[in-house]
């Protein structure tokens, strides 16, 4: 048996959820627009175990979305994460976001999934997963143009997702290219790929566990 409690916290949308054995047993989710992660997450927390009737030492592992994705976002949440795992002397998993992601959908065989996280102007955080979601081009930051994912749109559909996909759409035309909207990464699809990870004992090094930045941190200067 294996209670983890997973925390996602790299875009906008705040989520946490609980699983046992890959089951979810709760989720909960704060997605106001607003980076609030650091007001809202213990709070999340704190319901999602009297929600679910269990206590903080009824956990078995912590997972937490690694990135790429908010700088400050994922911060929040891998700190968080480690701290329970301290305090609470269990293991750290870290979970794809990009690839928690991908899970939201289900494709048909020929086609590919590129689960997209906004980054600065016209670039993005990016993937490309096969029907089972697995990964099948590495993740990148990337500008996209006309000539972007040419090579899987040119042999079939190819569906983009993700708060990084509303700015493509005017610029891949193209008849195999579909965007969903709504999507963000969520603590819900991490339950079954962090029970899968802590199966295999695929954890962290607590104490050095560092988020997938996939960039430098930038310092914007104000205009003032």
């Amino acid at each position: 048996m294996s209670l983890i409690l997973n925390i996602e916290t790299a875009t906008k949308n705040c989520s946490v959820s609980l699983a046992e054995n890959g089951v979810l047993l709760a989720l909960n989710e704060v997605n106001d627009g607003n980076y609030s992660h650091g007001e809202q997450l213990h709070l999340l927390i704190k319901n999602i175990l009297t929600e679910a009737g269990k206590s903080i030492s009824d956990i078995d592992a912590i997972a937490v979305s690694k990135g790429p994705g908010s700088y400050t976002g994922l911060r929040i949440g891998v700190s968080t994460a480690k701290g329970l795992c301290f305090s609470l002397d269990k293991p750290l998993i870290a979970v794809s976001t990009l690839t928690a992601l991908s899970n939201s959908i289900t494709v048909d065989k020929d086609a590919v999934i590129v689960p997209m996280l906004d980054a600065r102007r016209m670039e993005v955080y990016s993937a490309v997963y096969n029907h089972n979601h697995n990964q099948i081009r590495e993740i990148k930051a990337e500008v996209i143009t006309e000539n972007s994912f040419l090579e899987y749109l040119s042999k079939g559909k190819v569906y983009f997702l993700g708060d990084g996909a509303d700015k493509c759409k005017s610029i891949l035309k193209n008849d195999n290219a579909f965007f969903l909207d709504g999507y963000f990464p969520s603590a819900k699809q991490m339950a079954q790929l962090s029970f899968d990870k802590y199966k295999k004992s695929d954890t962290e090094d607590v104490a050095y566990f560092e988020p997938f930045y996939l960039k430098d941190f930038m310092v914007t200067k104000s205009k003032k």
